[in-house]
């Protein structure tokens, strides 16, 4: 078979710590080859024009509960975990945690089945954002489902599992170190949320192995002068990261100004985006913006991740180079993943080019262009 070799040319590409001008990313077959001087492309290479539009690798995003028309947890089925799949790679995501949010062990249990069963090529694993959270800090979650993690409750939930889950949001206040284990032993990235820890418990946490924690600000312990709360705990930790949902309305861009200030190359940028949904434990309303239940209580985002690396750049004041990281390089990084979220030699030929208004101009997944 033909080996199929491009070039995106007279474009500005961004790699990580690095952006180079008068360059060209080379593809070959489904690998970067490569960044090379225009004038040092090699023959055998069908160069193709982006006129002057940014190169980056595909996005990232370790928190989404659906795209388009379909909420996953709602449409439990190998056909809408691939409707979602081409949705975001319309957008420019071409890695992601599918995510869902508390709801019955037979409904977690069903989704981890379906995942198996669909084989996705984009979806680096599932996240389950509980089951064993904090009811106090609960937000759209139903409290009758959350429960308290115990060694019967995560070997139950996780018998089939299979290292299909790859990622839980757990509150570290409520997570005794024996569940922990068993969770880290699965070799499971644990992140703190919907926690009402004090900056003690949490920070225990921190030590028992909880790399990150999800979406700063949003249903966690407020950040007090007599008890920092979750917020203190890792703003002052040398190494763990924390996702944030940047539309302006789950956080306000002041919020993220400090946020980025204290956390640095620590805050990454995630979507939490849903999709609306009229059935179901959560049925997201659409607000305009944003999502809500029923009730007014505020769910989801209708964020896409190059929306939030826009929000970045032009309401928090965050080059456009460090944004791109937050929803690259960053991400990557925590999952330990060193095949995406940059444009190294070898790396997944993954590759999102955008205009200067962020608006999607090509996209190309695994060499293949599908925008």
């Amino acid at each position: 078979m033909e080996t199929k070799k491009i070039a995106l040319v007279n474009g500005q590409i961004f790699n990580g710590d690095d952006t180079f001008l008068g360059h060209a990313l080379l593809i070959e077959d489904d690998r970067i080859h490569g960044i090379f001087p225009r004038h040092a492309v090699p023959d055998g290479y069908r160069k193709i024009d982006v006129h002057k539009a940014n190169i980056c690798a595909g996005l990232v995003d370790l928190q989404i509960y659906g795209a388009g028309t379909d909420l996953f947890s709602a449409e439990l089925t190998v056909e809408s975990l691939h409707r979602i799949e081409r949705h975001l790679l319309k957008q420019g995501c071409t890695s992601y945690m599918l995510t869902l949010a508390t709801n019955t062990i037979a409904v977690f249990k069903t989704a981890i089945r379906v995942f198996q069963a669909a084989a996705p090529r984009t979806t680096l694993g599932l996240h389950l954002e509980g089951p064993f959270l904090n009811a106090a800090k609960r937000g759209a979650h139903p409290a009758e489902l959350i429960v308290s993690a115990s060694v019967e409750q995560v070997n139950d939930l996780l018998e089939e599992d299979n290292g299909s889950v790859k990622m839980m949001t757990v509150a570290p206040e409520l997570l005794d170190e024996v569940s922990a284990n068993l969770l880290l032993d699965r070799d499971i990235l644990l992140s703190a949320g919907h926690s009402a820890a004090t900056f003690e418990q949490a920070e225990q946490g921190f030590e028992q192995g909880i790399k990150a924690v999800t979406h700063l600000w949003n249903a966690m312990s407020a950040f007090h002068h007599r008890d920092t709360g979750l917020p203190g705990a890792v703003f002052r930790h040398p190494r763990v990261c924390s996702s944030i949902i940047v539309d302006g309305i789950h956080v306000d861009f002041q919020a993220v100004k400090v946020s980025k200030s204290l956390l640095g190359r620590r805050l990454f940028l995630i979507t939490d985006a849903v999709a609306e949904c009229r059935k179901g434990i959560y049925q997201h309303v659409f607000r305009g913006d944003h999502y809500a239940l029923p009730d007014g209580t505020l769910s989801g985002s209708a964020l896409t991740l190059l929306q939030a690396v826009k929000n970045s750049v032009t309401q928090v004041g965050i080059p456009l180079d460090e944004a791109i990281r937050m929803a690259t390089t960053y991400p990557a990084e925590l999952i330990s993943r060193d095949d995406i979220g940059n444009l190294h030699t070898g790396s997944w030929a993954n590759v999102l080019v955008f205009d200067a208004d962020f608006q999607v101009q090509q996209v190309y997944f695994e060499g293949e262009r599908v925008v």
